[in-house]
């Protein structure tokens, strides 16, 4: 039977009706536009893996307290915050489906508001004194950043090796899934060893997250995000990365070559496509994300058998069983 993520929901399901309450309340502001603006994102919610991954590493680990609502609702509000940059960054006109901020009030409002969710973060976490939930996640912004950058520059070159990408998507993808396993974890007290272990536990479902998106670009054209999206982006994800080292020079040289300079072509994205299925570059990869998803569950193992256990098992399979 496939997972679903009410059933991953299903030992916070209360926690998270409350959550969505508080949210709601935090993002409130005295600026008609803004509350606008607002209401709009916060119907707009997508899975919210997030905040349900924060509430089940509470569980855990402890018991659910006040703290643990204002560490989810920080989580969201910086994450928000980035999201909305993004979009204006990458000039993106939508965000799951609906118009972003950026494409519905311009680029000047959306990084004002990016601004404001920022703060309205931070501010939460300074008034109540979450100094240490403050930390996890400031450090979580701090990487993400970095990985963004550092891809970017790698791009240009496309010389991205393994530990690179490994960098990369700890970065970019992992350390924000990380922070809400800390945060959770550390919002209830629980000890330093514990939270670290919490950390280290969502780094690898984060990184594992990612590979599979990554096989997205190579799997059923039906499913997740557009075929071949990655390589007109001249991405290098691990398929691709594993694919070159298999291949002799002349080959390599090509590939890059077609990736550099025809990657706005179809025919020659499925060519790179094809390389890649032919080189075992979608074997590999499916073999280390389940490596990474079998360190994940050794992590939960030490941990007394609960209902919140049984849903982070349950949380990791449907990551790497999902279809998009």
């Amino acid at each position: 039977m496939a997972i679903n993520i009410k059933q991953i929901k299903s030992p916070v399901s209360d926690e998270m009706a409350e959550f969505e309450k508080k949210f709601r309340f935090f993002m409130k502001s005295k600026v008609m536009l803004l509350d606008n603006i607002m209401s709009y994102i916060v119907k707009k919610k997508g899975k919210q893996i997030r905040p349900i991954l924060v509430f089940l590493t509470a569980g855990i680990t402890g018991e659910v307290k006040e703290a643990t609502y204002r560490g989810a609702a920080l989580i969201e509000l910086l994450h928000t915050a980035s999201l909305v940059h993004d979009d204006v960054v990458d000039d993106s006109q939508y965000r799951r489906g609906f118009f972003s901020v950026n494409a519905l009030w311009k680029n000047k409002i959306a990084v004002l508001v990016g601004d404001y969710l920022l703060a309205k973060g931070l501010l939460l976490s300074v008034d109540n004194g979450d100094f240490e939930l403050l930390r996890i996640v400031s450090n979580a912004v701090r990487e993400m950043s970095e990985g963004e950058l550092l891809q970017m520059e790698k791009a240009r070159k496309l010389d991205i090796t393994e530990e690179v990408y490994f960098q990369i998507i700890r970065q970019k993808t992992a350390t924000l899934i990380a922070a809400c396993c800390a945060v959770g974890a550390s919002s209830v007290g629980a000890p330093q060893e514990t939270v670290d272990r919490m950390l280290t536990f969502g780094e690898k479902i984060g990184i594992a997250f990612q590979m599979k998106d990554d096989l997205f670009d190579y799997g059923n054209a039906e499913i997740g995000k557009p075929l071949g999206i990655d390589i007109k982006e001249k991405k290098m994800t691990l398929p691709l990365i594993y694919a070159l080292n298999q291949a002799d020079k002349p080959t390599k040289r090509k590939i890059i070559n077609t990736i550099k300079n025809k990657s706005d072509n179809p025919d020659k994205v499925a060519e790179v496509i094809d390389f890649v299925r032919k080189s075992g570059g979608i074997e590999y990869t499916t073999q280390v994300m389940k490596q990474y998803v079998q360190e994940a569950k050794d992590l939960l193992a030490s941990f007394p058998e609960s209902e919140f256990k049984s849903s982070l098992h349950a949380l990791i399979e449907y990551i790497i069983e999902r279809k998009k």
